[in-house]
């Protein structure tokens, strides 16, 4: 793993950003895996401004995202999908043909499932994965558990993960208790792994991922097997580590 140690959230930003823009710049024709949540929002506001200012292209690009919530439709705020036409989609030049994200409407799980693995295998590698950190370790909705999912999947989510997005939504009772996600064997396919982290809170599950043992109770503890995965954490993040 390479850890590159950053001030802030706006350093961190700006440090993946130019991690990302620069698999864009060299390779325009780019499948890139993308992730919701607030560690990416500052990212995705740089990579905004430079393709305003022209100094990035993704006409070419393709993307996959992570994950979505069962029964919310396309329009819902709170969807991922809504996430990331709102932050990042509509203000680049993306082809939205190009850009796929699980259908959370899909009632049948396993035809869900199918579909987004057989998508996924049709764009080919992944080149570049973006991850956030869950509060208890999970990279996309893969929450801790007894096995490694390898494929798309329909996951009941974690109590400490449905109270750490409660602030998305206007009363609990809101929150979706399901969603559909990538399993950990298409996250570990990817090329080029970048892991994005920011704050104290989240300082002692980062120094388990990276120091502790790989383990299911640790879903993102698994990326010590990778072989190129970037860490791009603040001093917050980084905090408890003992080197």
């Amino acid at each position: 793993m390479k850890i590159i140690r950053t001030r802030d959230y706006a350093d961190m930003s700006r440090k993946s950003a130019n991690i990302i823009s620069a698999q864009v710049i060299l390779q325009p024709d780019s499948v890139l895996g993308l992730a919701t949540g607030s560690s990416p929002v500052g990212t995705y506001e740089k990579l905004i401004d430079w393709c305003n200012k022209g100094d990035i292209d993704f006409s070419k690009v393709r993307t996959v995202n992570l994950d979505e919530y069962v029964g919310l439709p396309k329009n819902n705020p709170c969807s991922y999908y809504y996430f990331m036409y709102e932050n990042l989609f509509k203000h680049i030049n993306i082809d939205l043909a190009n850009t796929n994200i699980p259908n959370g409407m899909e009632p049948d799980i396993a035809k869900e499932c199918l579909r987004y693995d057989s998508l996924i295998a049709s764009l080919g590698q992944i080149d570049l994965q973006l991850l956030g950190l869950g509060i208890n370790g999970h990279i996309g909705f893969n929450e801790p558990c007894d096995i490694f999912r390898k494929s798309t999947f329909c996951v009941e989510l974690a109590p400490s993960t449905i109270e750490a997005n409660s602030r998305y939504f206007n009363s609990t009772a809101e929150i979706p208790r399901h969603a559909y996600t990538m399993g950990i064997g298409s996250i570990m396919s990817a090329k080029k792994i970048l892991l994005v982290v920011h704050g104290e809170a989240k300082a002692d599950i980062l120094r388990e991922v990276i120091e502790g043992p790989i383990t299911t109770a640790v879903p993102a503890s698994v990326l010590q097997l990778h072989n190129d995965v970037t860490i791009v954490a603040d001093e917050g993040a980084l905090s408890r580590l003992s080197r």
